[in-house]
């Protein structure tokens, strides 16, 4: 999968989508005035505007590497991912404040036009849609910023669901209902917004990746048979990708070539990992003293996983 044209095609997908059902709930509620499909075509243009600035947000990190940004433009991922976060906290405080008004004045406007459930069901189905697609090109090709965007979707769900129940509620009476179960929405939404916020905040500050890919990073720099060990492991993220750096450890009597040919594999191998960016190694010959313990990189390799142990005995060969 070409991740540029599946970020692309993926920002490009979800403008569109939240521009034809702000249409078509800004018509529903023309018609009917109900606050609640009033309140889902609010957040239905809301997210169509932000679209906009996330597709060319995203425009922006599948840009070529160049002079200035020699490791490509991944890096200014997080910041859209925040900015969707910014409009995560925003739906949730609107929604959040049209309930509590609602509720305190007692204006509650309602319909029971089968327009209304008819746009709201069409919604959540759509949205479940885009956030099934969004999480799927997401994980795909490891772009925050195209996660995030699924995880607001999931959130509109929420709130084409609460909108439903207030519809519905006015059909039996219970005009209450629509308020009420907007607020408990908004706070799913605020929460939504914290995790936004909470991951990409990680790739900015350089958080170290999962130990499982830790140890994955380390088990593949030791499936080389000449490497006896490693130390100074250090992985951490910038941006949504990983960059790493560690000591081998290598008998002295090799030569240039031979520690030079140990090096690129071990290079290779860990790059092959799909989060890993760049991989830097220092060779250490045994004969200078350099070899050294290192607690943290023997438990991560202590648990050999088959495809390592395949590795290792084709090196061998």
């Amino acid at each position: 999968m070409n991740r540029a044209r599946a970020i692309r095609t993926a920002g490009a997908v979800i403008l569109t989508a939240n521009l034809l059902l702000a249409l078509a709930k800004g018509g529903v509620w023309f018609q009917t005035g109900s606050l609640a499909v009033g309140s889902e075509a609010i957040n239905s243009l809301s997210d169509a505007i932000y679209s906009l600035v996330v597709l060319a947000g995203l425009y922006l990190t599948t840009q070529p590497p160049d002079f200035e940004h020699p490791h490509g433009h991944e890096r200014i991922e997080p910041f859209v991912s925040l900015f969707v976060a910014l409009g995560v906290f925003a739906a949730g405080g609107l929604v959040l404040y049209r309930a509590a008004s609602a509720i305190l004045s007692g204006d509650i406007t309602t319909t029971t036009s089968y327009l209304a459930v008819g746009v709201l069901v069409g919604s959540g189905v759509v949205k479940y849609a885009l956030f099934r697609y969004c999480l799927r090109i997401g994980e795909a090709v490891n772009s925050p910023a195209v996660i995030a965007a699924g995880l607001d979707n999931r959130n509109d769900i929420l709130t084409a669901g609460a909108a439903l129940v207030g519809v519905l509620g006015g059909r039996i009476g219970l005009p209450i209902l629509d308020p009420l179960a907007a607020g408990v929405v908004s706070f799913g939404i605020l929460y939504t917004g914290w995790e936004i916020v909470r991951d990409n905040v990680d790739y900015l500050v350089g958080r170290a990746p999962p130990e499982d890919l830790r140890a994955t990073i380390v088990r593949r720099a030791l499936s080389n048979p000449d490497v006896e060990g490693v130390h100074d492991v250090v992985a951490h993220y910038v941006g949504p990708e990983i960059d790493v750096s560690m000591h081998i450890e290598v008998e002295g009597d090799r030569t240039l070539i031979e520690a030079h040919n140990i090096e690129t594999d071990v290079i290779r191998s860990i790059r092959d990992i799909p989060e890993v960016d760049d991989v830097f190694i220092h060779v250490d010959p045994k004969e200078l003293g350099e070899w050294k313990s290192d607690t943290e990189a023997d438990r991560l390799a202590e648990t050999a996983i088959p495809e390592d142990v395949e590795r290792r005995e084709e090196l061998s060969e």
